[in-house]
């Protein structure tokens, strides 16, 4: 439980670096219209009208906001070399230098030019969040029990959900979100990690690193039973010398390799197509543009509401930590989906009729919770952990990286092209996502198998039957014929 937590500091960090820009946004603009001298008046502290923004603050803020997932983009494709050649615990450990350094740039940003400072400090805390967010993942997944692999790597969300409702609520204008406090609200996106580098140096290395990349038995052994108590580790070293063996049949798998093997192409579909639905399911733009929703939805106050949907958020990802080894992954995967899926279309209908029925305004706000919970049950955490189910230790960095890449390009482009697509659909924008969400859940009903209590063996062969099962239809029964007419057979 020490080194999950510890792990999942960096998942606090990305939470907090995900929903920290939010609440401090029109202050901000503000302070860069004073250092580009094109801010006539105060208005937007004032309290009075919002004057125009001058398209030099708009194109900068815009870039604070957009920078860290492009950070991201990029970094996540290393998680596999800094993991493979550093190690779990040393690569969590050099990433944090990147958390501080970008936490001290946003910090300090009124002591120079804030919005270059800014923007700078949000690159390289996108960059550390890339490696964190594929780094924890693969360091849970190694050291978990089976019995319990998936409620510890379900914390890894809850960790983000976590850092997202407090970034919320220290975002409030009396506390940290006004315009002497906003550099701290921004700077403490680095604090975390301070911590986190203090429990990293008692933690213990993965043992699956150790025993299958490094070859270190004896080192293999010390680190289970640092995990697990006094215990005869023969079993769990005889899980990993038969997948050391599968891995040793196979060349160090790149991820161009990753891509172009025909063995690998079903579970790295799978897995691309989890989080591809997780980021196009329509969630990012309720924690992005949660306040404006309710607004248009007709909510008195809608940045409590907006926290509403943070708390919401936490509550039902312990939920998932509680039943995921017990439900099973595939199966809460679906719910969430088709759950997701009914509620934007409640959602829609609620955006919709809210002018002419004020009562509306209630459906659209039940909606959002709703969405938010079902998303949290399954499409949230799932994710980040199956991947590192679906693969043997060869190819598992490079799926990894690959798989957060796809993850935070799907980020991206929801965050910057949800806005114009609202403009030009209006209230009828959720029903794009209502229809890709019954697109993804089929998907996961026909495709994604059940991963619960398998060893990584046993998953990898699950996937490998599914590739050569036989299709149904006339072609078995022509096989069926000619076997029964085979005195061979």
């Amino acid at each position: 439980m020490l080194a999950v937590f510890t792990a999942v500091l960096g998942s606090f960090q990305y939470g907090y670096s995900l929903g920290v820009i939010n609440a401090p946004q029109k202050i901000i603009e503000t302070h860069y219209g004073r250092v580009l001298n094109v801010l006539q008046n105060d208005s937007l502290l004032n309290g009075k009208e919002a004057q125009e923004l001058h398209p030099s603050v708009t194109m900068y803020w815009s870039l604070s906001v957009s920078v860290f997932s492009v950070g991201g983009m990029v970094s996540s494709l290393l998680v596999g070399w800094v993991g493979d050649s550093l190690g779990r615990i040393k690569g969590m450990l050099a990433v944090n230098i990147l958390a501080v350094v970008g936490g001290l740039l946003m910090g300090l940003a009124k002591m120079g030019p804030a919005h270059i400072l800014v923007i700078a400090g949000r690159a390289v805390i996108g960059f550390y969040c890339g490696l964190s967010s594929g780094l924890v993942p693969m360091y849970i997944g190694e050291i978990a029990p089976t019995a319990y692999r998936g409620a510890l790597g379900t914390l890894h969300q809850l960790a983000i959900a976590i850092g997202i409702l407090i970034s919320q609520v220290i975002g409030l204008d009396f506390l940290l979100g006004n315009d002497i406090m906003w550099p701290a609200l921004l700077g403490l996106s680095g604090a975390p990690s301070i911590l986190q580098s203090v429990l990293l140096l008692i933690c213990p290395e993965s043992p699956r690193y150790l025993y299958i990349k490094l070859g270190k038995e004896e080192e293999a052994k010390k680190s289970l039973k640092r995990l697990k108590g006094e215990y005869d580790a023969t079993k769990d070293i005889a899980e990993m010398q038969k997948e050391k063996e599968e891995a040793m049949k196979e060349d160090k798998v790149s991820l161009l390799q990753l891509i172009r093997s025909p063995s690998y192409r079903q579970p790295l579909v799978v897995a691309l197509m989890l989080h591809l639905s997780q980021q196009f399911s329509g969630i990012n733009a309720i924690l992005y543009y949660s306040t404006a929703i309710f607004t248009r939805a007709g909510v008195g106050q809608p940045v409590y509401a907006t926290i509403g949907v943070g708390v919401v958020n936490a509550i039902f990802t312990m939920v998932s930590v509680l039943i995921v080894d017990k439900a099973g992954r595939c199966n809460l995967f679906l719910i969430g989906l088709a759950g997701m899926c009914l509620c934007a279309v409640i959602m829609t209908v609620g955006l919709v009729f809210v002018s002419t029925y004020s009562w509306m305004s209630y459906i659209s706000m039940s909606a959002i919770f709703l969405f938010v919970s079902f998303f949290e049950i399954g499409p949230g955490p799932i994710p980040w952990f199956i991947v590192a189910e679906f693969f043997s230790q060869g190819p598992r960095p490079a799926a990894l990286a690959l798989a957060g890449c796809c993850n935070w390009t799907s980020n991206f482009i929801i965050g910057m092209c949800f806005p114009y697509i609202e403009a030009l659909c209006g209230s009828y924008v959720f029903i794009i996502f209502a229809l890709l969400l019954f697109g993804f859940t089929m998907f996961t009903y026909l495709r994604v198998p059940e991963t619960k209590g398998k060893t990584f063996e046993e998953i990898s062969s699950e996937f490998q039957r599914r590739r050569h099962a036989p299709p149904p239809g006339p072609k078995t029964a022509t096989e069926m014929e000619f076997l029964e007419g085979s005195t061979d057979a």
